[in-house]
């Protein structure tokens, strides 16, 4: 009878054991557990020690409340302009609500990924090739907002949507490497046109401010030359009138100044001429000596009237 009681009273305490430990749980942390009663959810396990009633309470799904990330399987499209296009891309996404992510939907990776695939197709139809290759910000952002609200029932947060590859046919991108080509060409000879339009004007204006500075010495020349002619006319004829005057009081040595000046000039035309290459002529010394002296009695009665 004794032995009996002490099988018994191990058979509690190995019993009480195992209770302990299936009733004892340890949720590591960035881990979330559901509970289960006789199958039905009752609540949430966050990090850390927690116990629950053995045999009675069960935990339903262990879920991982991280960022994840999905590969999004590689598919074709068909662009609005009838493109066949070669696309892949990732998910980002994260696990805010345990309980709707482990009851709201089954498989719930398999169902991201359906999603994003269905919408990718969606939203990438729509665009032509040239929207497709320019505007991959645009596409990743309008696929985030499409799949998050659509997640939004499933307690998950899609935090980022990335298109990594867009693959158009061979033949397609020869052809668009040949309009790029030419595109460039275009611009190459736009540029080197405008670059020789742009010497002429600055040549043009060079010339033009050649003319202008041309000109204005002109101007100048002709300036000072008429101021020379001037100071010239007035001087002529401050002499002519001290001449004039001598002559007027019967000075003979006015007389003879003119006579000088005139005939010294007509030596002077004379010499100068392109056909004369040698003159002999008399000239009487005398004249010209009593012609000088003219000027010079002239000039001493100017000198002692002032």
């Amino acid at each position: 009878m004794a032995e009996l009681f002490s099988i018994f009273v191990i058979a509690i305490i190995v019993l009480g054991v195992v209770l302990v430990g299936l009733g004892v749980k340890v949720v590591p942390q960035g881990m979330e557990y559901t509970v289960e009663r006789f199958g039905r959810y009752v609540r949430t396990l966050r990090p850390g020690l927690h116990i629950i009633t053995p045999l009675i309470e069960t935990i339903g799904a262990k879920l991982n409340m991280m960022e994840e990330v999905l590969d999004v399987p590689s598919q074709e499209i068909i662009t609005r302009d009838n493109a066949m296009v070669r696309v892949d891309g990732v998910v980002f996404y994260q696990i805010l609500d345990a309980a709707k992510a482990a009851y709201e939907v089954r498989q719930l990776e398999i169902a991201i990924l359906n999603l994003t695939m269905t919408n990718i197709r969606t939203v990438m139809g729509s665009m032509d090739l040239d929207e497709l290759l320019s505007q991959r910000d645009k596409i990743n952002a309008q696929l985030l907002g499409v799949v998050d609200e659509a997640t939004n029932n499933w307690g998950v947060k899609i935090t980022r949507i990335e298109i990594k590859d867009i693959a158009p046919p061979r033949d397609l991108v020869e052809a668009m490497a040949r309009q790029m080509k030419a595109e460039r060409d275009k611009r190459a000879a736009v540029l080197e046109a405008e670059g020789l339009r742009q010497a002429e004007i600055l040549r043009a204006e060079g010339e033009k401010q050649a003319q202008i500075l041309a000109a204005e010495g002109r101007r100048e020349a002709a300036f000072r030359d008429a101021e020379a002619r001037e100071r010239e006319a007035e001087a002529e004829a401050k002499a002519t009138a001290m001449v004039s005057e001598a002559i007027a009081k019967g000075d003979v040595q006015a007389v003879n100044y003119f006579v000088a000046l005139k005939y010294v000039d007509a030596l002077r035309d004379v010499a100068a001429a392109p056909n004369q290459k040698l003159v002999m002529m008399p000239l009487e010394a005398s004249s010209i000596i009593g012609a000088i002296g003219g000027i010079a009695e002239l000039a001493k009665k100017t000198a002692g009237d002032k």
